[in-house]
C-alpha cells in the first residue's frame, strides 16, 4: 500500500510540483491550502487542476491548530514545502504530529542546501539556521522523518546562468557576469525530478531519519560549465565581467532585502562550494540517483536544449 500523503504549502513554488507528483504516483493525496489564497487567480486555478487530478482539498493553516490536526489525522505522510516566512511555523506540525502519533515519515521544508553542513553567511545563513532549528525539534520529538537536499532549482539557477538574482526569463545571448573563478561546483535539479525522488523516498526505509541528497552526476556543473554548454548551444561566445569575492560581498551589503539572501545565495553555493564541499556520511544520508537509477533525471545540458 502506498502512503496517504499530506503536503502543505501545495500552492508555492515547490509545493505544487509534489502535489502533483504525488497524485500521479497514485498516492491519495491532500493538499492544505488557506481558504483566503483562493482570491488569487493564479492560485485558485491551480487548486481546481489539484482537484482534476483526485486530491483532496482541505482547508487551514499552520496557525489553526484545529484544521492542522484534522489533515493530519487523515495521513501517513506530511511533506512541508512552505516558504522562508513560515519555516518557524512548522513547529506547530511538529506539536500536531507528535500529539496525534498516526503520522510515519515527516519531510520538512528543505529542498535546498543541507543546512547542517552550510558555509553561508549572512543573510543567508539566518534562514539556514531556521530550518536546522526545525531539524533539532523534529529529532528532539522522536519523530520520523526525511530531510531532502536538493542543491537549486534548475530553471532558477540554470537558466540565468547563476545570476539568480536577476531573475532572467532565459539564459543571456551577449554577457554574462561570472562570480570568483567561475569554477566552484553546483548542484542543480529541475522540479520535476526533485519530486520524483521524493516520491520514491517516502515508503523506502532506506531513507528513514536519513537526509536525501539529490546529486545526479550530470547535474553537478559550475557556472563555467554552465556558461560552455550555452556558448555551445547558441553559437556564440559571451561577454564575461568577472566578479571577485569581495565584489561580491559589498553587493550583499548593498542590496536589499529580500534580493539580498539571493545575492548571498551566489555567494554560498558560487564561491564558497556550499553544495560541494563535503561528502556524503553513509551513516547520516544516501543519495537519490544511486537508490533509485530508474528515475530519468532532466540534465543541464538537455534543459538548456529547451532554451535554445
Amino acid at each position: 500500500m502506498t502512503s496517504k500523503i499530506l503536503v502543505i504549502g501545495a500552492t508555492g513554488r515547490i509545493g505544487k510540483f509534489i502535489v502533483e507528483g504525488s497524485a500521479k504516483s497514485s498516492h491519495a493525496t491532500f493538499a492544505m491550502v488557506r481558504e483566503a489564497s483562493l482570491s488569487d487567480p493564479v492560485k485558485a486555478k491551480l487548486v481546481e487542476s489539484f482537484r482534476d487530478l483526485g486530491v483532496t482539498i482541505l482547508y487551514g493553516s499552520l496557525t489553526d491548530k484545529e484544521s492542522l490536526v484534522k489533515a493530519i489525522k487523515l495521513v501517513d505522510v506530511v511533506i512541508s514545502a512552505v516558504g522562508r516566512p513560515q519555516i518557524l511555523d512548522q513547529i506547530n506540525i511538529i506539536d500536531a504530529i507528535k500529539e496525534l502519533g498516526n503520522v510515519k515519515r515527516f519531510l520538512p521544508s528543505e529542498f535546498g542546501n543541507d543546512v547542517d553542513r552550510t558555509v553561508a553567511i549572512e543573510p543567508t545563513l539566518s534562514d539556514f539556521i531556521t530550518k536546522a532549528q526545525i531539524r533539532r525539534a523534529i529529532e528532539a520529538a522522536k519523530i520520523p522523518y526525511t530531510y531532502v537536499v536538493t542543491g537549486c532549482f534548475t530553471g532558477f539557477f540554470v537558466g540565468c546562468l547563476g545570476q539568480c538574482h536577476l531573475r532572467l526569463g532565459s539564459p543571456p545571448r551577449d554577457k554574462v557576469s561570472i562570480y570568483d573563478s567561475g569554477n566552484v561546483k553546483a548542484i542543480v535539479n529541475t522540479e520535476e525530478d526533485i519530486v520524483a525522488y521524493t516520491m520514491k523516498a517516502v515508503d523506502d526505509p532506506r531513507t528513514l531519519n536519513k537526509i536525501l541528497y539529490i546529486h545526479p552526476p550530470k547535474n553537478i556543473v559550475s557556472q563555467n560549465d554552465m556558461v560552455r554548454l550555452w556558448e555551445r548551444k547558441i553559437g556564440k561566445t559571451l561577454e564575461k565581467t568577472y566578479v571577485s569575492e569581495e565584489e561580491l560581498l559589498k553587493n550583499i551589503q548593498e542590496t536589499q532585502p529580500p534580493m539580498d539572501f539571493l545575492v548571498g545565495l551566489i555567494h554560498t553555493v558560487l564561491v564558497k562550494g556550499d553544495l560541494t564541499s563535503f561528502t556524503i556520511d553513509p551513516s547520516s544520508g544516501v543519495e537519490a540517483s544511486e537508490l533509485y537509477p530508474e528515475v530519468k533525471y532532466t540534465s543541464v545540458d538537455e534543459f538548456l536544449n529547451q532554451l535554445v
